[in-house]
């Protein structure tokens, strides 16, 4: 789905429709047809990497895995560069609001989270970040310590940034109250890489809006 999130960015076209489209066939589902910016966690990305592993000993070139892997490294970070392009391609001294360390909500776990894959390069290019979570954020303290801030809550992570990631679709990331983060964002910017919000909502409200697979809406 990853994959045709980016086939519908370039053909203008909105991945959350062609979901549904996809997944009202019986023989497909919907449940784990949702675009974002990969997958992580303790197994899923252990038993791909181990079925590759096993097709390599046995000399088999396992083309659509590998892909697969590919693909998945590549969308963790994927809102970065859409993030640059807003800052014309120099985010160095930037502060960048994340909500959500976790690799899924309702966990601590950060094993292959990608927000971790997007604070490496965010700091690699200079910005500063102040991340929250809910309930992941002491596990990230004991791997990246003090070298990003911790938020109190979603609010004080916005306040004085330059713009919002948001990493883990935890519940309450989909309905904040928008003029808090209005208030806080020194730039109406926000990179989403659940779609959490609606495009029609984001545009009337003049928000610069990316996420995954849909329209960008320029900020008015």
């Amino acid at each position: 789905m990853n994959e045709i999130a980016r086939l519908c960015e370039k053909m203008g076209a909105d991945v959350d429709q062609v979901r549904r489209g996809i997944g009202s066939d019986d023989r497909i589902g919907k449940r784990f047809l949702f675009a974002g910016i990969g997958y992580g966690g303790s197994c899923f990305p252990k038993d791909v990497q181990a079925l590759a592993h096993s097709a390599r000993e046995v000399d088999y070139d396992f083309k659509l895995l590998n892909a697969v892997m590919q693909v998945n490294e590549e969308q963790r970070v994927y809102l970065v560069p859409a993030l640059k392009q807003y800052f014309a391609g120099n985010i160095s001294g930037r502060r960048i609001a994340l909500w959500g360390l976790a690799f899924k909500p309702n966990t601590d776990d950060i094993r292959e989270a990608p927000a971790l894959n997007i604070i490496h390069e965010l700091l690699a290019a200079g910005a500063a970040v102040i991340a929250y979570d809910p309930e992941a954020m002491n596990n990230v303290k004991g791997i990246l310590g003090d070298k990003i801030e911790y938020a109190t809550d979603p609010y004080h992570a916005v306040t004085g940034a330059d713009a919002l990631i948001i990493a883990t679709e935890w519940n309450e990331f989909r309905t904040p109250d928008f003029t808090r983060i209005v208030g806080g964002l020194k730039n109406k910017a926000i990179f989403d890489g659940r779609n959490l919000f609606d495009l029609q909502k984001m545009k009337d409200m003049g928000f610069h809006y990316v996420s995954i697979g849909r329209k960008v809406i320029e900020q008015k």
